[in-house]
């Protein structure tokens, strides 16, 4: 690192990928487990390398400096080995800055995440300048998107078979050419059912939320709201069951919206599109939400760009990452309008449909709070 790059991250405010320490003391135990907290916090939060920088006031933002110390990085390195599984990469080097020595400690992002602190079994993240316990759900987004679990495999134990619309499932088996009988050991081993013991079954995240009237029952966060802001006045629809028919619902109630107005409305259909197949459904906090005003059109969606997918990389490559490839591909066989056999990709039909326009669209990954947000031009609607 130069002086350049530490001048800059100097001018920042910490953050889930920065921390300023006034000093480095790694003297006994405690100050051994803090750090190893701390580095494995700022390892498993999103986005990419990050940076604890010593001899900074982290207020003020003053240069008070640090003792140089040439075996430093060997010592955190122990420390990583000791307390860290898996053990996280690093690097610390010495800023000759202000004729003081400010220690950068770099941590590289890592394809092995999550990290546990080994001491008590426990997963750390950064909420902003906070160093956390990590939540259920943020342990297992973490542990999906390393590839260890497949969300929409994991069983909601709450449901039972009762929970299935046995209409919707035999017409899905049809269309992919399965005419025999019915049972729980073939729902199984399609992962719609998981088995809980000899004689009871409980669905899966993904067969909730494709094969049941109504998921909400036991995932009241996978809903999609539509919030309309109108003269001073806010209008609230909120759209529930499963996912083919949340979508039908939803589409329809925005084209009726958008009926007498010349607005792109493609755009606005292909950002919920996307939502669905890509949101976190891990992330109970929030819905899909369609926000409608004047200023501006967004589409918030829960869960970030997996795999290291920008919006630049997608357009590039044309392939990007997806989250719930399971539900995205039963949803390709169940939509009867066939909605996401369209040809090209969400990001570029969402920028075409405003190509004649001199307008810009916004494409923002919030790390930080796991979110995916499409802000496109506001509309006065005609209510």
């Amino acid at each position: 690192m130069n002086i350049s790059k530490l001048e800059t991250l100097l001018k920042k405010r910490e953050y889930a990928k920065l921390d300023f320490k006034r000093d480095l003391n790694l003297k006994t135990a405690g100050d051994k487990k803090e750090l190893a907290k701390d580095i494995s916090a700022i390892g498993n939060s999103r986005g990419g390398r990050g940076y604890i920088i010593f001899g900074v006031e982290d207020k003020t933002k003053d240069i008070v400096g640090i003792k140089k110390d040439d075996l430093l990085e060997e010592k955190i390195q122990q420390i990583i080995a000791n307390r860290l599984d898996p053990p996280i990469p690093i690097k610390i080097e010495y800023i000759h800055y202000k004729n003081k020595y400010v220690g950068v400690l770099t941590i590289f992002r890592s394809i092995q995440k999550p990290h546990q602190l080994r001491q008590n079994g426990t997963f750390y993240i950064r909420r902003g300048s906070t160093t956390d316990v990590a939540r259920r759900f943020e342990v297992a987004s973490m542990f999906e998107e390393a590839g260890f679990i497949n969300s929409e495999l994991i069983p909601i134990y709450d449901s039972s078979i009762k929970d299935l619309n046995l209409d919707i499932l035999s017409d899905y088996l049809k269309k992919i050419n399965i005419h025999y009988k019915i049972t729980n050991e073939l729902l199984v081993s399609m992962g719609i059912l998981k088995k809980q013991n000899k004689s009871n079954y409980c669905l899966t995240l993904g067969g909730l939320l494709l094969f049941s009237d109504y998921p909400q029952k036991y995932l009241n966060h996978a809903n999609i709201r539509i919030i309309i802001h109108y003269d001073d006045k806010k209008y609230i629809k909120v759209f529930k069951g499963n996912l083919i028919f949340m979508l039908d619902k939803s589409e329809a109630f925005l084209q009726d919206l958008f009926k007498y107005n010349k607005y792109p409305l493609r755009a606005i259909l292909e950002a919920l599109r996307n939502a669905i197949v890509h949101r976190d459904y891990l992330d109970k906090h929030r819905e899909i939400i369609i926000y409608i005003s004047k200023t501006k059109v967004e589409i918030s969606n829960p869960g970030i760009l997996i795999n290291g997918d920008t919006k630049n990389t997608i357009i590039k490559e044309k392939n990007n990452s997806r989250r719930n490839n399971w539900i995205y591909q039963k949803i390709l066989i169940m939509d009867d309008k066939k909605r996401y056999l369209e040809s090209g990709l969400g990001i570029l039909r969402i920028k075409e449909s405003f190509k004649n326009k001199k307008t810009k669209i916004k494409f923002l990954n919030i790390d930080s709070r796991n979110l995916f947000k499409v802000i496109l031009p506001g509309v006065k609607l005609k209510i």
